[in-house]
């Protein structure tokens, strides 16, 4: 028999008042910076919810045409001498 992981709904909050737009990008979607919006909420706080299945993922935020690392994550180096924020999935 096999057993199929299954989805787990992930929330990512990002606080950014002033922002136009934040977005969430990682290897999970292949870093398209523009196919996962986030909604704004009232105190400036931006959400997303995001369907993955258990495993380790590297994701930003992008805001404004900027990459963000999500500061309530670890963070690990990537090859372009920045970091990526991670999550893991269980």
């Amino acid at each position: 028999m096999v057993k199929t992981m299954r989805s787990k709904t992930v929330e990512f909050k990002l606080y950014a008042p002033s922002a136009k737009c934040v977005s969430l990008a990682g290897n999970f979607n292949n870093w398209d910076t523009g196919s996962i919006k986030a909604k704004k909420g009232i105190k400036g706080s931006w959400m997303i919810k995001k369907s993955l299945k258990p495993g380790r993922y590297e994701y930003k935020f992008f805001v404004d045409g900027n990459w963000v690392n999500d500061p309530s994550s670890s963070n690990i180096a990537n090859s372009f001498g920045t970091q990526n924020s991670i999550i893991e999935v269980k």
